[in-house]
């Protein structure tokens, strides 16, 4: 049972699991930051210096932060947009690699066709 965990554990998915969590993380706080930093400001500016972070509704002595809610939306949607354009590039080039890989394929079996005719034409002579 120990050797068993041992290979799932060291040969398995798990260490890329582990690559991948960590990689998250630190793609996280890039795009955190460039919410933070970079698009909620340009946010206020539109919307003539307005901190869309600190929009909040009074209801009697209740404080509803609808600001942190939309900054959070707005930080989902770019999260979700750069994973998106991160999976289309790498899986486009995994695609290209596959159709190069098929063309070689085809061009050894050529080849090897061409070998075997050769043969076959020395021996009938």
């Amino acid at each position: 049972m120990w050797k068993e965990f041992k290979e799932f554990a060291i040969e398995g998915n798990v260490v890329d699991l582990a690559i991948a969590v960590i990689i998250g993380g630190a793609f996280g706080q890039i795009v955190s930051s460039l919410v933070e930093d970079i698009v909620v400001p340009l946010i206020g500016i539109l919307l003539n210096g307005i901190n869309i972070e600190h929009l909040v509704f009074l209801v009697g002595s209740a404080e509803l932060r609808y600001g942190v809610f939309l900054q959070s939306v707005i930080d989902f949607f770019i999260i979700a947009l750069s994973i998106f354009m991160f999976l289309r590039i790498v899986l486009k080039r995994k695609s290209e690699e596959k159709e190069e890989e098929q063309e070689e394929q085809v061009s050894s079996e050529e080849q090897l066709l061409t070998e075997i005719r050769d043969l076959l034409k020395e021996q009938n002579k």
